[in-house]
């Protein structure tokens, strides 16, 4: 099984640790985040990985090389100007276009669910795969004028978001552009088409490293060992 991790990012929002590396390379827990990312997906059987890189790519390929220090196979696709992450797909095309079915994944991304059953999945296009939405706020519990409980910035389990990480079918390159989103842009185009499916993650550790507060959030999970056992 191969895997397309898309790291080609700038992470400015989380400058200045993006300054001299790539985001996907910054450390938390004690490693780079997609360190984390390939011990995770090697648990479930991928054995290649096909580095998308763009921002900052000569330190990826400097620090990641051939693979052979992570015991598997890693190649590079480069984007040479910013494709988007439908066009960043489209571009790794030569190496997976023989793949039945391959993995994709954001490279800001740290979570411990079950990618086999999301590997197992997949009978279209596309399965993605989602977690609840986490509220930005706490809610106040009310009945009629009385506040009858508090939940500090609780998962609301009937709204879901995509976890950033799919599992595709060499179909799906008919539905990409050349550059373009692919959250907005593709699935739009199979959803109307019934060409992609959905797997809930109900109760898994999930979290995208887009801000400081998530790096902190990040690294004091995975120093503290409540990701992976």
């Amino acid at each position: 099984m191969k895997a397309l991790i898309l790291a080609g990012g700038e992470g400015k929002r989380l400058r200045p640790l993006t300054n001299d590396k790539p985001k996907p390379l910054i450390e938390v827990g004690g490693k780079p985040i997609i360190e984390w990312q390939i011990e995770w997906m090697k648990r479930y059987g991928v054995d290649c990985f096909i580095i998308s890189a763009g921002y900052m790519k000569e330190r990826l390929i400097e620090y990641l090389g051939t693979g052979a220090k992570f015991r598997t196979e890693i190649n590079f696709v480069v984007e040479n100007e910013p494709l988007g992450t439908a066009g960043a797909i489209k571009n790794a095309i030569d190496i997976l276009r023989k793949e039945e079915k391959f993995v994709v994944a954001n490279g800001d991304i740290i979570t411990n669910l079950d990618l086999g059953r999301l590997i197992s999945a997949n009978k279209t296009e596309c399965t993605i795969s989602l977690v609840p939405f986490k509220s930005p706020f706490g809610i106040v519990d009310t009945e009629g004028e009385v506040v009858v409980g508090f939940r500090e910035k609780p998962l609301i389990k009937d709204h879901w978001i995509s976890a950033g990480i799919y599992v595709m079918s060499k179909s799906v390159f008919d539905y990409l552009p050349e550059k373009g989103s692919v959250e907005l842009e593709t699935f739009p185009k199979l959803a109307v088409e019934r060409k992609i499916e959905n797997l809930k993650f109900s109760d898994v550790y999930w979290k995208s490293v887009d801000s400081f507060k998530d790096f902190d959030d990040v690294n004091f999970a995975l120093s503290n060992n409540l990701v992976y056992t």
